[in-house]
């Protein structure tokens, strides 16, 4: 028997000290993603009937390349917020550190394979 309070017991225990953060960073992404998701669409209204020269011409401009590759990120990491979320939810317990791992290596390869892409047409080669 504990003379402890409820409240008392509760405090330091499971996932309440960091739940809110992680509710915090998936609705700022969101957010984010949608403001920069719109820069993508006037991108690729102005570009729907270009050539592939017309598309590297644009992403020669920083600009464009760096709002590009913030929004590459933005995606991303709003993916793997997501996508963690469920595996905590959802997986098995013997199975999440597996599924934890590939969602990492998933979204890291997404972003590394997206951004180099960026990089390429930026600079050329």
């Amino acid at each position: 028997m504990s003379i402890r309070t409820p409240m008392g017991r509760a405090r330091g225990m499971g996932a309440a000290g960091h739940g809110v953060g992680e509710f915090w960073h998936q609705r700022v992404t969101s957010v984010t993603s949608l403001v920069l998701a719109v820069g993508l669409l006037i991108l690729l209204v102005g570009l729907h009937e270009g050539t592939y020269v017309d598309v590297r011409a644009a992403f020669a401009n920083p600009l464009i390349a760096a709002w590009m590759a913030l929004t590459i990120v933005s995606f991303v990491y709003h993916m793997y917020i997501g996508a963690q979320e469920i595996i905590m939810e959802y997986v098995p317990k013997r199975w999440k550190v597996g599924v934890s791992l590939a969602n990492v290596m998933f979204c890291f390869a997404v972003a590394a394979v997206s951004l180099f892409a960026i990089v390429k047409m930026s600079i050329g080669g």
